[in-house]
């Protein structure tokens, strides 16, 4: 994105970070996400930013943001830290094929079949109810099980651009049956390396608007806590309602991109 079409420094311009940051900030507590999810099309919609440019500025916004998340569940007990890392080192592994695939994929059919994948995650979400002492247990199964599922993070994350938490924390809990807690308190620390290795290579690009990220950034490290203690607070079969709620709200997003793609093609 060229200077002179950055937006402008004004009062209106850090007040939208502000008020984008902490809504973020909640959700990223609450879901275990990143947030890109709210904070890309906010920045999009309110500020003009190009798809592209507020990409890589949601993404420097997360480092901060899923580190006071971490921290947050981590009191608890709730960060299954080698599980997050081999989560990391796959999705990292998987950003670079998934980005080397986008030219070669057709993006609509690719949203398409994401729409799908999340409908039967909403409907599986409403009878695989979570409990609260699974843990996430490295085994010779779940080990290799976990690096799969890091590389196909880190490919959908790299075609779609969506984050890798509204993949993991399902994954985490339709699949290994883990806490819904343990489930967004390890995507939390899985997202960390990813996010801050993709924001390097965005500021080679230039792709970052560092002013937003840091606005952004901070004001959502304001209510990551508290969306955190909502999440500990509900009961989790009220947790998996609210995520599935979040979950409609994405899908609806990637559809209408799907059907725009269509359209321009």
């Amino acid at each position: 994105m060229h200077a002179d079409i950055r937006p402008k420094r004004s009062v209106r311009f850090f007040a939208v970070c502000i008020g984008v940051g902490l809504l973020a900030g909640l959700m990223s507590g609450l879901f275990g996400v990143g947030g890109g999810t709210v904070i890309v099309p906010l920045l999009v919609l309110l500020l003009g930013f190009d798809q592209r440019f507020a990409a890589g500025t949601s993404l420097a916004a997360i480092v901060p943001t899923a580190s006071v998340g971490v921290v947050t569940y981590a009191i608890d007990g709730h960060v299954a830290w080698i599980p997050a890392l081999i989560l990391a080192a796959g999705a990292v592994i998987g950003a670079q094929i998934g980005t080397w695939l986008l030219p070669k994929l057709s993006q609509t059919a690719l949203r398409w079949a994401f729409v799908a994948f999340l409908l039967v995650v909403i409907v599986s979400l409403y009878f695989v109810i979570p409990s609260r002492d699974a843990e996430l247990v490295l085994t010779w199964v779940t080990g290799p099980g976990l690096a799969v599922l890091g590389v196909v993070t880190g490919i959908l994350a790299g075609l779609l651009g969506v984050g890798g938490g509204i993949i993991v924390v399902p994954a985490l809990l339709l699949l290994f049956g883990t806490s819904d807690l343990v489930a967004k308190g390890t995507s939390l620390l899985m997202m960390i390396p990813t996010a801050i290795s993709g924001t390097v290579g965005n500021l080679r690009r230039s792709n970052v608007d560092l002013a937003a990220a840091a606005c952004v950034g901070i004001a959502a490290c304001a209510t990551t806590a508290l969306g955190a203690q909502i999440a500990k607070a509900v009961d989790p079969f009220v947790a998996n309602v609210l995520f599935s709620i979040f979950l409609v709200f994405i899908a609806t997003q990637i559809a209408i991109k799907a059907v725009r793609g269509r359209h321009q093609r």
